[in-house]
């Protein structure tokens, strides 16, 4: 396999870069911010990870071109729902350019987190989040949540890997 050189990328050589990175399966989940005056507004990501136990901190990333980067970046809290394996509808939804990210939550099977902030019923994993940094990051925002509460079930979860859904397991 060639190497492909990314100094000064064209829209070729990017593709062929989101091809490589689409090798790597991630999981997939649906963040929710809100609060602070802020509507709720809803995405779906596969830029979710841990960053620290001792507080205990996660992040994620949205692109500085979307609709919603100031509700994300500025709203007090947001929710995190890791989605299960048959959530695959779900993160469609929440991915679709159709709808705005406040129009997303339409019809969703959604509950109130525990701070008030809605989150994805029936998800794997819910992690609801006080916003606590956000940095730079080319062409996106990282986001940096204080994780206050959390649940999980021990059902297998969502993946996306090379364009596709599947399951964990």
């Amino acid at each position: 396999m060639p190497f492909h050189p990314l100094t000064d990328p064209g829209e070729a050589d990017l593709r062929a870069y989101r091809n490589a990175l689409g090798r790597y399966p991630t999981g997939v989940a649906i963040v929710i911010a809100g609060g602070g005056g802020y509507q709720p507004v809803g995405i779906t990501i596969n830029s979710f990870a841990s960053v620290s136990l001792d507080p205990p901190l996660v992040l994620w990333s949205v692109e500085r071109s979307s609709s919603a980067v100031d509700a994300f970046t500025h709203a007090p809290g947001f929710t995190i729902s890791i989605l299960a394996a048959d959530q695959g509808a779900i993160a469609r939804q929440f991915a679709t350019s159709k709808h705005s990210p406040a129009e997303r939550l339409i019809g969703a099977p959604l509950a109130d987190g525990p701070g008030g902030v809605p989150m994805v019923e029936d998800a794997a994993a819910r992690f609801d989040c006080h916003l606590e940094a956000t940095f730079p990051g080319g062409d996106h925002v990282i986001i940096v949540g204080r994780v206050h509460h959390f649940d999980y079930d021990d059902g297998q979860t969502l993946l996306f890997q090379d364009g596709g859904f599947g399951a964990a397991g």
